[in-house]
Order: C-alpha cells, then structure tokens, then sequence
C-alpha cells in the first residue's frame, strides 16, 4: 500500500526541462578579419587593432569566440531566446569593431542658418556658433576627429572614428543643440537627412 508521501510523489507534476539554445540568424555569421586587423581573444574579452585604431570589448557571460581560417564565429549557450540574443548583441559589436579599426567610421552634418558655423578649436574641440548668445564648446572624445572643410565656411563638418558608438554619439549631441526646425529648415541635421517641412501661418487677407 502507497503511503501518502508516494502519493503525493505520483501526484507531482514533473520539472520541464531546460529549454534548448537558440541560435540567431545574424549571429551565426563568420566574421571576415581583414588584412591589417590583428584579433586577441582573452579570457572574457576581445581586443581588436587596425590602421585606425585599437578597440575592446567585454564578452557576455556564455558567449565565446573562436578565431579560425581568417574568421571570429560567435557561440552562445545561454538557455532558450538569451542564447540567440546574446549571439546576435556580440557577433554586430565585434563585426563593428572590425570595421571601424580596418576603414572606420563617419557622419556628416550640415548647418543651416544665418551665422551659424563650427570652428575647430585644436585637435579635440568643436566651437559651435548656432544662433545662441554664447557659443558652444563640443569635447571630442579619445579616437574621435572632425573634419571642417574650408570651402563650406563652418557649415559642415565631418565626425570620424573607429567606434561606431563614441562617433554617433559626438554628431548626435552636436545635432542636439540645435536640431532642424520644420518651418525654415534652420539648424543642424546630418548630411540627407530629410526635414518635414510644415507651412506656417499665413495673414488673413480680404477687403474691410
């Protein structure tokens, strides 16, 4: 006769089991080192050097790069979505890693407005003159460089780099203090960027 703890026991419905790693689609991809870009693979990290820079980056936990053949190919196995999240989250920083260090990164912006300019003040400073009764001094971070091309007189200016992140953020604050506005188009904006202009409002007009 089944004492009730053996009952109890039956009755208990069994633990599911864990849930099997999921690869991602994008994350799978081999990444192609190319000529020039030297990979060290550390314990929890990578450390990628090329002609533009040398960049690194802190692995996830479960994730792990093996370098084979000219290529890094990313491996996850973290249980269920995690392992195909975290796959696809390293294997397009580490791509963008390669890239920048091997061509690097760029975005331009152009102003618009009466007065309005960028000046470079030395080799890690913009001095934004946008309509404001002072002007703005924009610090660029380590491995960030802009570019003022004489021909524009200060109305563009191009944000370079090997970190794709540490570029957009420098031409998103710059963008920031002054973004287009959508009744003249005065401001800044990135190099076609399309504006949604509005129509402002026109005087009423007819005989007394």
């Amino acid at each position: 006769m089944a004492t009730s703890a053996q009952k109890s026991q039956k009755g208990a419905p069994e633990a599911a089991p864990p849930a099997a790693p999921r690869v991602s689609r994008v994350g799978k991809q081999p990444i192609l080192v190319p000529k020039g870009v030297t990979v060290t693979l550390g314990a929890t990290n990578v450390t990628v050097k090329g002609p533009k820079g040398e960049l690194a980056f802190t692995l996830p936990g479960l994730v792990t790069v093996a370098q084979a053949n000219g290529e890094l190919n990313i491996k996850s196995s973290a249980p269920g979505r995690d392992a195909a999240r975290l796959q696809g989250t390293a294997r397009s920083v580490i791509a963008n890693m390669v890239h920048g260090v091997s061509t690097g990164f760029a975005k331009t912006l152009e102003l618009q407005g009466t007065g309005y300019r960028v000046e470079l003040k030395g080799p890690a400073a913009l001095n934004c003159v946008l309509g404001f009764s002072h002007q703005i001094e924009l610090k660029l971070p380590p491995g960030v460089t802009a570019d003022v091309p004489k021909e524009s007189k200060g109305t563009i200016v191009t944000i370079s780099g090997a970190d794709k992140g540490a570029v957009g953020q420098v031409a998103a604050t710059l963008r920031g203090y002054r973004p287009a506005e959508p009744y003249g188009g005065k401001g800044v904006r990135y190099k076609g960027e399309r504006i949604r202009e509005k129509a402002g409002k026109s005087g009423k007009s007819g005989k007394k």
